[in-house]
């Protein structure tokens, strides 16, 4: 079993997660709250990576983050490396790839609160920050936690995007998935088996997480 890759798998998932929380948070709370007539075609730009095929996704990120592309260049002549085929912008590639499942949960999760709770909270002199940080995050909890969760299994089991942006170099950008897939090229099905195993047990083991840790927080807050 390549440890290497899987340690590299759990930095990116870990780095995903973290920025969609900051990322994805006020996002999603623009989602939630914005009254602009236009706001379905930003829902839109957010929820296309559901539909679109992984490869169209890393090829249009491989493009903008090349070396003939201005942010490629910039990012060169600053790194001294370049932007493609670096964990950077796979971490880049992820994020974009994983955002719809922080930010669509997000968004649902603060779309079922109570307008009157916010509106009283605004009446009583409450900014929006504090009104946040008291009502609607506390209240958005069970969703906050099934983005971040969803965010980080899906980032582990990233294959297209991956190979597209990130391609194949060990230590650096060879993922989990990446390795079982060459694993089964070699013909070594007992080692791809192993890997597998792995990601499928872990993958129940989120699931199975995500659905008992938001039974027990409805539970917390129907209790109260």
């Amino acid at each position: 079993m390549n440890w290497q890759a899987i340690g590299l798998t759990a930095k990116l998932a870990t780095l995903v997660s973290l920025i969609l929380l900051i990322v994805g948070l006020p996002l999603a709370y623009w989602v939630a709250y914005s009254r602009w007539r236009l706001k379905f075609l930003v829902e839109a730009v957010v929820a296309l990576p559901l539909v679109l095929p992984p490869t169209v996704l890393g090829f249009y990120v491989l493009v903008a983050i090349g070396s003939q592309s201005p942010v490629g260049r910039l990012y060169e002549s600053w790194s001294g490396h370049s932007f493609a085929f670096s964990f950077q912008g796979l971490l880049l590639a992820s994020v974009l790839y994983s955002l719809p499942f922080a930010v669509q949960p997000f968004a649902a999760a603060f779309s079922q609160i109570d307008r009157n709770l916010l509106n009283a909270s605004a009446t009583l002199g409450a900014s929006r920050l504090h009104t946040f940080k008291r009502i609607i995050f506390p209240l958005s909890l069970s969703g906050i936690v099934t983005g971040i969760v969803l965010s980080f299994a899906h980032t582990v089991g990233e294959f297209g995007v991956v190979l597209m942006v990130g391609g194949n170099i060990p230590g650096v950008t060879r993922t989990i998935s990446i390795d079982i897939y060459d694993r089964v090229q070699d013909l070594d099905y007992a080692t791809a088996n192993e890997t597998a195993l792995l990601l499928l047990i872990f993958s129940f083991v989120v699931l199975s997480g995500v659905y008992a840790t938001n039974r027990q927080l409805w539970r917390g807050w129907l209790g109260r």
